[in-house]
């Protein structure tokens, strides 16, 4: 045969194929995506995870993993967890908050809080899911540890802003291991880029789990519809953009499923979800203060055994009560402390707290194990979305009131001068953890901020009851005027 011939035949075949009709190609069924590595651990970020889970059981009422509620939940939360490769999966865990507001969030390594208040609004199953699957999405793509370590900040640091995205008893956890009030928002809150990828993700795992992906998006419409106890989780959500186009261009060329619809499990525990005695954001924070919590979790047998010891460690803490403008009295003597690029003066008589990028200078009477009743707390902030000095303020007061609910902003922000620096002044009101009669009283709280260098600014917030922040007053006058940034 000629090469001319052996040509023709070639040719008259690829024809042949070409016009042959294609059969219909399946869609691909979606596979999860590479989380990619953040620069901490996996060790790390699982012992940041109960660390900062332990927070939650001093701040916040959970329920018992006995519980009927709560098991419903884990039950949904595996189911979930299955469709994760195991090499990839972490060790997921699921709680309930004894919160009325709608609410998630995750920590990192795993743990997983839903309050009460979004089990009740959840209309399906497949709204419940949704939120679990997004939730499960931030632990699975790593987005904190990967957000936090950006910053080249520490495990001990990172631990101190995941303690601020748990609302609730913000100023207690600055007294006791330099949680940061503002910074810790800031530097943490999810990124609408975050947000998309979490509904990314989190679709494709309640694709695989039977649900219909769609219901993550009914269940944010809904919230943005309805208000009241939504704008507090879309506030740790930003939205990333229309979800329902978003989510439904991701799963329009999926295989075709018959999703599931409602179990009996998720019929049958809604009742009881709606009997239970659910507590107010205000209602939380001021049990936080008094230690309510952490003796309530102990008592119900709320707490993991995994974080039982560091829980049990303040057990005994109480409110502080019955204290005198006398016993915290600040000296005339003054002594000076540096950290972190700065330096103050203070009462000699009162004692001081280091955090990273933290310090917490009050009286000993003034503070117990769970609220700091008396002082300053003095912050590293770092803010790099805006070279504005008014925004910077404004966003730290924003997540001050976010994260210490009763907490309000009295009077507009003003210009203050320290030192020949231009900073930014606002009073603050909110409640003490100081109690007169059983009831805490009211406080007043002063937020200085001023810049320390590029993108990273002091905030100093000073701390008393109403009643006495005038005595107290020209002390932090005083330890303002002090103030010196290295």
């Amino acid at each position: 045969m000629t090469a001319i011939s052996i040509l023709r035949r070639v040719t008259a075949l690829a024809l042949v194929l070409l016009a042959a009709p294609a059969w219909p190609v399946s869609p691909a069924t979606p596979q999860l995506p590479d989380p990619g590595k953040a620069r901490l651990s996996r060790e790390d970020q699982t012992k940041l995870g109960l660390q900062a889970m332990a927070e939650v059981y001093k701040q916040m009422p959970v329920l018992p993993d006995s519980s009927p509620i709560t098991q419903y939940v884990q039950r949904l939360g595996r189911k979930l967890q299955k469709q994760i490769p195991p090499e990839l999966s972490w060790p997921y865990q699921f709680h309930v908050v004894q919160q009325k507001e709608v609410n998630a969030f995750a920590l990192p390594g795993g743990p997983i809080f839903i309050n009460i208040g979004t089990i009740n609004t959840a209309a399906t199953e497949g709204q419940l899911a949704g939120v679990m699957a997004h939730e499960m999405s931030h632990v699975y793509m790593q987005h904190s540890a990967k957000q936090a370590t950006s910053t080249k900040r520490t495990v001990a640091e990172i631990l101190g802003a995941a303690g601020g995205m748990l609302g609730g008893g913000a100023l207690g956890s600055l007294a006791r291991m330099g949680i940061q009030v503002g910074a810790g928002t800031l530097l943490l809150k999810y990124s609408r880029e975050d947000e998309a990828q979490a509904d990314q993700v989190g679709a494709i795992i309640m694709y695989k789990a039977g649900y219909n992906p769609m219901e993550l998006a009914h269940f944010f419409e809904a919230l943005a519809k309805e208000g009241g106890g939504g704008p507090q989780f879309l506030s740790d959500h930003p939205n990333p953009g229309n979800r329902s186009e978003a989510i439904g261009k991701e799963i329009r060329d999926w295989p075709p499923k018959n999703y599931l619809s409602d179990s009996r499990e998720f019929l049958s525990v809604k009742k009881p979800a709606s009997a239970v005695n659910a507590y107010s954001a205000q209602q939380i924070s001021d049990g936080a203060k008094q230690g309510l919590w952490v003796r309530q979790n102990i008592s119900n047998g709320a707490v993991p055994t995994s974080i039982r010891e560091s829980v049990a460690a303040d057990s005994n803490s109480a409110a502080v009560s019955d204290v005198s403008l006398d016993q915290i009295r600040p000296s005339g003597q003054f002594t000076e402390v540096h950290q972190d690029g700065f330096s103050v003066s203070y009462p000699s008589n009162w004692s001081t707290a280091s955090g990273q990028n933290s310090l917490t200078i009050a009286p000993k009477a003034g503070v117990s194990r769970n609220a700091i009743g008396y002082g300053v707390v003095i912050n590293s902030v770092e803010d790099t979305n805006t070279g504005s000095l008014d925004q910077v303020a404004q966003d730290l007061i924003q997540n001050l009131e976010r994260t210490n609910p009763g907490m309000r902003q009295e009077g507009e922000i003003k210009t203050i001068n320290v030192n020949g620096i231009q900073g930014r002044s606002a009073d603050l009101s909110s409640n003490s953890p100081i109690q007169q009669d059983g009831r805490p009283m009211p406080e007043r709280d002063w937020l200085v901020v001023v810049p320390q260098s590029n993108a990273s600014y002091l905030a100093l917030i000073f701390i008393a009851p109403e009643r006495d922040f005038g005595a107290l007053k020209p002390t932090y006058q005083r330890m303002l005027d002090s103030l010196r940034i290295e």
